[in-house]
């Protein structure tokens, strides 16, 4: 987690849906890998993401993966907005 300025961030780096990101609180954005076989599934991804609910997240590192069904399952109840972007194209 670092701070910038008033704003916590969370960059979870490849890792799974471990007990200590689930007790995270006060995250204004984090962002999430999901991608297998190195980090979650999208279930997992998004179970974790309403565990702490940030304000925002972006979904990473997520190749393959369904970036609508996380956003879905995210939804807009859980007052956390998902951001989707291109991760892939960034570097192009």
């Amino acid at each position: 987690m670092l701070s910038l300025g008033p704003l916590q961030l969370y960059i979870a780096g490849d890792t799974e849906d471990i007990p200590e990101m689930r007790t995270l609180r006060d995250i204004d954005i984090a962002f999430v890998p999901m991608n297998l076989p190195y980090t979650m599934t999208v279930e997992q991804a998004a179970s974790a993401v309403l565990a702490f609910k940030p304000g925002v997240v972006y979904p990473y590192h997520y190749r393959g993966s369904d970036t609508a069904a996380f956003a879905r399952l995210v939804g807009d109840a859980a007052g956390v907005e998902v951001r989707l972007r291109d991760w892939y194209q960034l570097g192009d």
